[in-house]
């Protein structure tokens, strides 16, 4: 048995006129939605993620030099991870001769946890 379908040509829309109406909208508006992203990015390498988790875990401000032994990088490699820290605004440092002390800003993981709720 066999059955002959007659198929209509897919009518185009214009450009930009929607289909049908949205359901659900989004909550973070553009500017939140970048400052996120960059805040992701920045978490989205193992070894950064793993120094936000020791230095939100840390009570103060831990020095470079202590950082250093915990990962399997050089001390410009782990430089260059905080840095990318620093400039998502994940954490800060304090300068105390020559070393770095670094310690994570609790407001930004807030904002993260906020919209990951």
């Amino acid at each position: 048995m066999t059955i002959d379908l007659e198929l209509t040509p897919k009518q185009k829309r214009p450009a930009g006129e929607r289909c049908c109406e949205p359901v659900v909208y989004p909550d973070v508006d553009r500017e939140q939605a970048i400052r996120l992203a960059e805040v992701a990015k920045a978490l989205g390498d193992p070894i950064r993620l793993q120094l936000v988790d020791v230095l939100r875990r840390h009570a103060g401000k831990v020095c470079v030099c202590e950082l250093v032994p915990l990962f399997d990088v050089s001390q410009p490699t782990l430089s260059h991870h905080l840095k990318k820290l620093r400039d998502a605004g994940l954490v800060d440092s304090e300068r105390r001769g020559l070393w770095a002390y670094y310690y994570v800003l609790p407001h930004a993981l807030g904002e993260l946890g906020a919209w990951l709720r």
